[in-house]
């Protein structure tokens, strides 16, 4: 009997401050380390947006195509 397994989940966040629509920082981490960047950038830029989610895997062309 074969199961499918679920995809692995991404362990890295990435954490970017945005001016507008323009990212001007972008930094990726293990969860506990983004959240304390978040933390610390969210007090530097009080009035820009600073967001978290988790990492994208990349998938090369090559693969996709397989």
């Amino acid at each position: 009997m074969t199961t499918l397994a679920e995809p692995p989940q991404p362990t890295e966040r990435r954490v970017r401050v945005w001016f507008g629509e323009h990212v001007i920082a972008d930094y990726a981490a293990e969860p506990a380390t983004a959240i304390r960047y978040q933390t610390a950038m969210t007090r530097r830029f009080y009035s820009l947006r600073v967001t978290i989610e988790p990492v994208s895997p990349v998938v090369s062309q090559d693969a996709a195509d397989a």
